[in-house]
């Protein structure tokens, strides 16, 4: 399943939302490719998505939940990554 809070994280001037899966990173990258999402909004074990997107996620079956509920249910999942256990990610050629 996959799930998202609402946009209110705020980032270069946009709200951001953010979306995991609770069965495997396969399933959250194909979701987020159809969503339209680029792979460079994977941050360690979620997709960050601009408000604009939201709906288009909501549409294709994303349930939003509170933000602290994605944590939990990234925990029960196995799939948490917190960033002091995941080394830097190199940058991204331009």
């Amino acid at each position: 399943m996959l799930y998202l809070d609402r946009p209110a994280w705020p980032w270069r001037g946009r709200l951001w939302s953010h979306l995991i899966s609770d069965v495997s990173y396969a399933e959250l990258h194909a979701f987020a490719e159809t969503l339209g999402a680029p792979r460079r909004g994977f941050d360690r074990d979620h997709y960050d998505i601009p408000a604009d997107r939201f709906a288009a996620a909501v549409w294709l079956g994303a349930q939003v939940v509170p933000s602290r509920e994605l944590v939990r249910l990234l925990r029960s999942a196995g799939l948490r990554r917190p960033k002091h256990l995941v080394s830097p990610r190199p940058p991204t050629p331009r």
